[in-house]
């Protein structure tokens, strides 16, 4: 490492004027550091946050409190090129989700933490809240964006409201608490990758809430803010490898995340009960966060799932893998400017091309070993904003959407959980026991495979489904993918 800048944490404030939902790398990666650079900037002592982990373990959260919720985060320009930075702007940790330990699924089992969270949700210093759940952490249909009443812990908190699990049921309890004090809302800013988070937030929120009371579902929609965000980092998950690269540096610490030194917050300026300043350290702060959100989806993260579901199965392991292939390269480079770039409708000045050479750049940053399986996670709700949406727009506009069909044949096929070498992976999608059931229920009959994957209107919009050409190019490229293997299948889209 020839170059290493260490900046250390500003000290705390004690005082907390967020309260993050989402305790995972990624908010500490982003959200956490924007916070930490504008307190060491500003010397604004209201912003502290108490971050809450719903579903993952408890582990990290009780590492943290014993770390004095200090933690560092790695942010590698190259393999040469660090800056190290100590964050502090966590300055309380909660666990909200079942203690895998208890044994079951009772109530005590459930939210350790949960009242404290609460109550430090109707604390008058507490203006903001943020999310960072991934996007099934809503509980929306992914089409339609109706609430999933079904889901056993949706249902959960429609019977006891009290004790809410989700995400949308904290933020319901929290704001009738706040309601029944006299006291303002806070503002709810979704930080994850949806289109229209905020609104579809809101959808969340008030649908739930109407299963308890009609008039606090009218009260939140009336009076809380749900501003829309767009957020970009590449945040891999930590290795072994990672940890040892920072105890080389003297960091010893189990809490560290690794990402790219770029970082991107565009954010709706919607906030009624005030917000940093965040201007200051680099956010945007606009009127319409929609185009920006869009760009992202479908050329970043489009990109990402179509590397991960190509990629993966051939067991090439990480993005700066598949990225080093020129074939790979060449198919983002074609997707990103025939199929997603016009479908956008960008601000004027926007160099669209311009993004998507950055975003190859950035993709071959060879420091970060951002895993496939990793980003394969939760297709059934990620695919309908990355891929679907814009692809039924190229039909609406008479143009083929080939590398969309080339990667709803690669998502169909890994949803199989066997790579080409027959090994077993695990699939890991709240859908992944439907997908088991398509196949063992079409197993070699190939077109009613792919014809039962395009009918689930809950992931692929009708009209895709039925855009002509579109099955069929799926179907065949199904075909070649599973008899042929990748260098058929991306041979084929070169020759088309």
């Amino acid at each position: 490492m020839s170059e290493v800048i260490r900046i250390h944490s500003a000290k705390a404030s004690g005082r907390i004027g967020i309260v993050h939902l989402g305790l995972g790398a990624f908010h500490r990666a982003h959200q956490a550091v924007y916070l930490e650079r504008y307190r060491q900037l500003s010397g604004d002592g209201a912003w502290g946050v108490s971050a809450a982990n719903l579903r993952g373990g408890v582990a990290l959260v009780d590492a943290l409190r014993e770390a004095g919720h200090r933690y560092h985060v790695a942010e590698y320009r190259d393999r040469e090129h660090l800056t190290l930075r100590e964050i502090g702007a966590i300055e309380e940790t909660h666990f909200t989700g079942r203690d895998k330990n208890a044994g079951s699924d009772t109530e005590g089992s459930w939210g350790r933490d949960r009242e404290a969270l609460l109550v430090r949700l109707t604390s008058t210093d507490v203006r903001l809240v943020t999310l960072t759940v991934t996007e099934k952490g809503y509980f929306l249909n992914p089409a339609t964006g109706s609430l999933l009443g079904e889901d056993p812990m949706v249902a959960a908190d429609i019977a006891t409201p009290q004790a809410p699990c989700t995400a949308p049921g904290i933020l319901v309890e929290a704001l009738a608490r706040r309601r029944a004090l006299g006291l303002p809302p806070f503002t709810v800013l979704s930080c994850d990758n949806m289109p229209n988070n905020g609104q579809r937030t809101r959808a969340a929120v008030v649908q739930l809430a109407k299963h308890r009371d009609a008039a606090l579902a009218d009260w939140i929609a009336r009076t809380v803010a749900f501003p829309c965000s767009m957020v970009d980092r590449i945040v891999p998950a930590m290795t072994e490898a990672d940890f040892a690269r920072l105890a080389e540096l003297g960091v010893d610490d189990p809490n560290a995340v690794v990402c790219e030194t770029f970082a991107q917050w565009v954010v709706e300026d919607d906030f009624p009960q005030g917000r940093p300043d965040w201007e200051t350290v680099g956010v945007e702060m606009v009127d319409d966060v929609a185009p920006f959100e869009t760009m992202k989806l479908r050329l970043l993260n489009g990109s990402h799932s179509l590397l991960a579901y190509l990629g993966a199965p051939e067991g090439i392991e990480t993005v700066v893998d598949a990225v080093s292939r020129p074939d790979l390269r060449a198919l983002l480079h074609r997707y990103m400017l025939e199929e997603a770039a016009p479908t956008l409708a960008m601000p004027e000045g926007t160099d669209v091309a311009a993004y998507a050479e950055s975003l190859l750049v950035r993709f071959s940053n060879d420091s970060l070993k951002h895993r496939l399986h990793q980003i394969a996670m939760d297709g059934s709700q990620k695919l309908p904003q990355r891929w679907f949406e814009g692809a039924r727009h190229c039909y609406r506009l008479g143009e083929a959407a080939p590398c969309v069909a080339l990667g709803t044949a690669a998502w169909i096929r890994y949803t199989a959980g066997r790579d080409r070498q027959g090994q077993a992976y695990p699939v890991d999608d709240p859908l992944a026991w439907r997908f088991a059931e398509l196949h063992d229920w079409h197993d070699g009959d190939v077109p009613a495979l792919v014809a039962a994957f395009l009918g689930m209107d809950d992931i692929v919009p009708p009209a895709l489904a039925a855009a002509p050409g579109f099955a069929d190019a799926v179907t065949a490229a199904y075909r070649t993918l599973v008899d042929q293997g990748l260098d058929a299948a991306l041979a084929a889209m070169v020759r088309a």
